[in-house]
């Protein structure tokens, strides 16, 4: 049992669980924002143009039971609109991040030219691998 709970707090303390665990923490708070976006936003703004609203839609089945097929049909719709707005959201995302990343690429060289032969070789390198030059650091 000793085992285990050793095992179990290495597993716990884990950088990928505690990154998923805050990502499970802003992903709720995210989709209430979200959600609160289709709901009081562009719902009725759809609303607006289309004029229907479809949690009204339904069927009567046998006596007070029906069958609440708008509602359905709401829940996609909603669904539609929150993977577009987290399409959109991401895309942005990604794009700061290639930014950055391009920034950074600039920013650090890899390579330097040869002062005796002038080809490409690691910045790092001592000797040229093409001429066999010795390089001053």
């Amino acid at each position: 049992m000793k085992k285990f709970m050793e095992e179990f707090k290495a597993f716990i303390a884990r950088g990928n669980v505690m990154d998923m665990a805050v990502g499970i923490i802003i992903g709720g708070a995210f989709t209430s924002i979200v959600t609160s976006l289709v709901e009081d936003i562009i719902n009725p703004l759809l609303g607006l143009f289309g004029g229907m609203n479809f949690d009204r839609l339904h069927v009567k089945l046998l006596g007070e039971v029906t069958l609440n097929y708008g509602k359905f049909i709401t829940a996609v719709v909603n669904f539609l609109i929150m993977a577009f707005i987290v399409f959109l959201l991401m895309k942005v995302v990604n794009g700061m991040g290639d930014k950055i990343t391009r920034k950074e690429a600039e920013e650090i060289p890899t390579t330097k030219k040869c002062p005796f032969c002038k080809s490409e070789i690691a910045v790092d390198a001592t000797r040229c691998p093409n001429c066999t030059s010795e390089l001053s650091c």
